[in-house]
């Protein structure tokens, strides 16, 4: 299959005035310095110019050397990568039609492993999105089989259970990463949860187990994605927001559509998470608590930060804002208690740092540092990222690597393949500073540290 050259990459080799051997050479130099053993040819710089896709990480160290070349600030999305528009073949988004559908498709995914190797980009075509979300829209819930003929009967103690394991597999997740339960969870959730969908419950019992069951899954796409799996992340959120329309639960399903608004937004997918984060709101309003329409604006918000629109951002910041000044005027749903005054601050101080207002972003992501608990370490980390990423943005570089290497120091988070490409993108940003004494102790404490982590997982 032919593919299209990447022009961009092109274009800034042009103007950095730069071959493909001599790339390569600063590529490999620059590698060697964080203790990479990169291993760049000239070839595959002619591969990359042709547009083959490359990792993450070799991408952020050429965008690191283009950076110290051009005395600019050069990103992987400024060559030409993680643009959805750079794929071919379009991830079939496979939003099922009858309930056995979806129960067929959920058994099949939980037997697939987050770990293996994946894409790196996700492509999901806009037709076909667009048909999902309307299906979801307009839907008429499918309703409860109750008291069918089945040897097993469900009771609401054996709901509690499942929603007590889905807590617990959720501390695991705020506090290691994605990768570290996804495994037990999705055994779990096979043979535990699944064959309970088809036994005998009374409507309420029912109701509340299909509940407890899109819960479950939809944690199995939050760890597939903090794993780094976006194809195997996307294809659970699709079934868990089928799974949300057969009880009609508007609020759950709207909050998975703010999940895939959040790695659309990721993936660099503006548009499309714009449009997953407008339907959320719109499919939720009168069906959702203040605390949860807050969370939907918020994912809006990120959306239109990072596609760079202000004064769109702003005003859905304020209906955040606003909604969740009212979060205590309404009984949540437990599923929701996560999302606390700093969980809103720490989205909000994302949206500033996009839309580069410095003294803002360095504000609001000291604020989410301060009032986030320890015990949700990975957001901890995140926004810590986000603070140190703001004070470079207003030139404070000493207060930035100390920021960022608080967030390395605090070691769970790099478990999340998230929290390293915040690692990685705050490299990428401080390599114009290489001669820089606490810029390359940063560096060194990285390298170390992934190590260690390396170290661990052997």
């Amino acid at each position: 299959m032919s593919r299209e050259p990447n022009a961009q990459l092109i274009a800034v080799m042009d103007e950095a005035q730069v071959s493909n051997k001599g790339l390569a050479k600063r590529m490999t130099d620059e590698a060697a310095e964080r203790g990479i053993d990169l291993g760049t040819t000239h070839i595959a710089v002619k591969r990359w110019r042709d547009g083959a896709g490359i990792k993450p990480q070799t991408s952020a160290i050429m965008a690191a050397v283009l950076s110290v070349k051009l005395g600019r600030r050069i990103t992987p999305g400024d060559l030409g990568f993680f643009d959805h528009t750079n794929s071919t073949a379009p991830e079939p988004v496979g939003y099922p039609r009858m309930v056995p559908d979806v129960l067929s498709m959920l058994d099949g995914l939980a037997q697939e492993r987050a770990d293996v190797p994946a894409p790196d980009q996700l492509t999901i075509a806009d037709a076909d999105l667009s048909s999902a979300v309307l299906s979801w829209m307009i839907s008429r819930p499918d309703g409860i089989q109750q008291d069918r003929p089945a040897h097993q009967r469900v009771g609401i103690r054996d709901v509690r259970a499942i929603r007590d394991a889905a807590g617990t597999f959720m501390a695991l997740d705020f506090k290691y990463g994605g990768g570290h339960g996804h495994k037990a969870l999705r055994h779990y959730f096979r043979h535990e949860v699944l064959p309970l969908l088809g036994a005998s419950y009374s409507e309420k019992v029912g109701t509340a187990l299909y509940g407890a069951a899109a819960e479950v899954s939809q944690l199995l796409a939050w760890t597939a994605y903090d794993a780094g799996n976006h194809r195997l992340a996307h294809r659970y959120l699709m079934s868990t927001l089928r799974l949300s329309q057969v009880i009609d639960d508007r609020m759950f399903g709207a909050r998975i559509l703010g999940n895939l608004s959040h790695q659309a937004n990721y993936l660099g997918n503006h548009a499309q998470a714009i449009q997953l984060s407008r339907a959320a709101v719109e499919g939720a309003k009168g069906r959702a608590t203040p605390r949860a329409m807050a969370n939907y604006s918020a994912m809006e918000a990120r959306a239109l930060s990072n596609a760079g629109d202000p004064i769109g951002a702003g005003r859905v910041m304020n209906e955040a804002e606003r909604h969740f000044e009212r979060a205590d005027t309404a009984e949540d749903p437990a599923w929701l208690s996560y999302f606390d005054e700093a969980e809103l601050m720490g989205e909000l101080c994302h949206c500033f740092r996009d839309l580069k207002m410095r003294r803002e972003a360095v504000e609001q992501a000291q604020r989410a540092v301060d009032s986030t608990d320890p015990k949700y370490a990975r957001t901890l980390g995140f926004c810590r990222m986000v603070l140190a990423q703001s004070q470079l943005l207003n030139g404070e570089l000493e207060a930035a690597v100390t920021t960022a290497s608080l967030a390395v120091d605090g070691g769970d988070s790099l478990q999340s393949t998230r929290f390293q490409r915040y690692v990685t993108d705050f490299q990428n940003e401080v390599s114009v500073h290489t001669t820089d004494p606490a810029v390359a102790a940063f560096q060194e404490k990285v390298h170390d540290a992934l190590a260690r982590l390396d170290e661990d997982d052997d």
